[in-house]
Formats: C-alpha cells, structure tokens, sequence
C-alpha cells in the first residue's frame, strides 16, 4: 500500500512539473538557459566541482520560479482583484526568483570566464 501512495504522489509532482513547463513562460526560459549552460559545461571540460556548482544553481533557479509561479497563482485564487498585500507577496516571490537568478550568474560567471579567457 505503501508503494502505491509513493507512486501516487511522484505522479503528482511530475504532473506538477509538466503543467510548470506547459504554463509558465519564464520557467520555459530558465530551461532554455540550462541547455545553454549544460552543453557550455561540456563544451569547456568544466570539472566535478564545477558542475556541482552549476546544478546547485541551476536547482535554486528552477526551484524558486516555481514556487513563485505557485504563490501568484495562490494569491491570484484567492484574492483576484487588486490589493496592496497580494502585490507585495507577489513581489516578493518575483524578487526571491531575481535573486536566485542572480546568484547563478554569479556562479556562472565565475566558472566560465576563464575558460572564455583560454579561447581568446
């Protein structure tokens, strides 16, 4: 029974990521960009510690657009017109995405300019 209700919450949650993807502009972008950094990550040799760095990043990124795709949508549920306090949480949760964004190029930065350095 147990791996029954496993199955059935990893279900949702790929569901969840699915109707992500399917609906969210912005996280469809932040795929397009880990394509981009992935294939670079192959293409400069970057080492075992770098690509944890980059999927950290990565996580953080996708993770936090998500959640803020799911609090617009809470607060767009349950207060749909206008309101000071739903345009702060809404705000908040763009600038906890802007902030993770970011700490990516940060890390990103960091990991691939020397590497663009090496090229020139």
């Amino acid at each position: 029974m147990k791996d029954k209700k496993k199955k059935i919450g990893f279900s949702h949650a790929w569901n969840g990521i699915k109707e992500t993807v399917k609906n969210e502009y912005n996280f469809r972008i932040h795929l397009a960009a880990t394509l981009v950094v992935v294939v670079c990550g192959f293409i400069f040799e970057i080492s075992l510690l770098e690509w944890m760095f980059v999927f950290f990043a990565i996580g953080l990124v996708l993770v936090t657009e998500m959640i803020n795709s799911v609090t617009e949508a809470i607060v767009d549920y349950i207060k749909p017109e206008y309101h000071p306090q739903a345009k702060y949480i809404k705000d908040a949760a763009a600038g906890a995405v802007l902030i993770s964004v970011i700490i990516a190029v940060i890390i990103g930065t960091i990991i691939f300019i020397p590497s663009l350095y090496k090229l020139l």
